[in-house]
């Protein structure tokens, strides 16, 4: 059977999913590959990118709304739970493309994914057919600037990583528009690489009524400092540096890297066979870019150049 590559795009409303798959597609597309995109929330109506697959093709929110006497929320899960008991839809469009790379729009409601099972069964399904998924689950990193906020998402993305049980890559996302939301309270590294929350926690029990949550406060972040799973990459859709810092994360994880023709050409350019990185390459650019004074990244626009033209010898 063919092996096929692909990322599942997850995240709360508003934290820039469809968007993302629209500029990585453009920029994976730049580079030579095939991209297929699939969008899974029935509530996403208005795309901003051409599909393979679109599950309003198969059941729309509206119409269950209509039929069934249910609110947004109630017909979307309805909307999955239809999505899993009719997965050959979706699997016969995916094995009909040979040689794509798949991205799925997800709808972002938390219930989804905390409450219920049905997008784990279709993840396990996809990953039976030999579909070599990675999930990228983006967080808006305007939450850096309120400590509460920010443990919230980190345990969000936590329970996440371990309902879905793919490998995951997560993402702060408009990083961008950090600081127009105010100075964050620690560096940068700090809220990309997760470290200790507690640091945090002086902050949060200065908002007025939050001391009394102290223990509370305390526990979750003792969870996720526990755990130690969830770090961020920060990305903006306007800089292709941060997007293809995703996407070599997003490579090893799902296995395109050792499977696909294509790394095999750029393995020495891009380090990901190996997964060498230093601190500075995952996260510098946007701190360089976005939060410090502008420097010119040509050397990532001339990489990315020579990327597109040897896949374009290859093919």
């Amino acid at each position: 059977m063919v092996v096929h590559y692909g990322q599942v795009v997850l995240g709360p409303p508003g934290s820039g999913k469809t968007t993302y798959c629209k500029a990585m597609a453009n920029l994976l597309k730049g580079l030579g590959r095939k991209v297929a995109i699939v969008n899974l929330d029935p509530a996403n109506d208005t795309l901003p990118y051409e599909t393979v697959a679109d599950v309003n093709e198969l059941i729309q929110v509206n119409d269950v709304m209509e039929a069934e006497g249910v609110g947004p929320n109630g017909a979307l899960v309805f909307c999955m739970e239809f999505l899993e008991k009719n997965l050959s839809w979706l699997i016969d469009k995916i094995t009909s493309l040979q040689g794509h790379y798949f991205i799925f729009d997800f709808p972002g409601q938390a219930e989804l994914y905390a409450h219920h099972t049905m997008v784990q069964k279709i993840l396990a399904a996809l990953t039976k057919s030999d579909v070599r998924l990675c999930a990228t689950y983006l967080v808006d990193s305007h939450y850096a600037n309120d400590p509460g906020k920010y443990v919230s998402a980190v345990l969000l993305a936590l329970n996440s990583m371990m309902m879905m049980e793919l490998p995951t890559v997560n993402v702060l996302s408009k990083i961008d528009s950090l600081e127009k939301y105010g100075k964050t309270t620690m560096g940068l590294e700090f809220y990309t690489d997760v470290m200790d929350l507690d640091y945090l926690l002086d902050t949060m029990n200065d908002y007025p009524g939050m001391r009394k949550y102290l223990k509370l406060n305390k526990a979750i972040a003792d969870v996720v400092s526990d755990y130690s799973l969830v770090s961020f990459i920060p990305i903006s859709i306007e800089s292709h540096s941060t997007l293809l810092n995703v996407m070599k994360a997003v490579d090893r994880a799902n296995g395109y890297v050792y499977g696909s023709g294509e790394q095999s050409n750029i393995q020495k350019l891009l380090s990901c066979a190996v997964g060498a990185e230093w601190e500075h390459e995952r996260i510098g650019a946007a701190r360089d870019e976005f939060m410090g004074d502008e420097e010119e990244l040509s050397s990532e626009e001339e990489l990315l150049e020579m990327i597109a033209r040897q896949n374009q010898e290859r093919l």
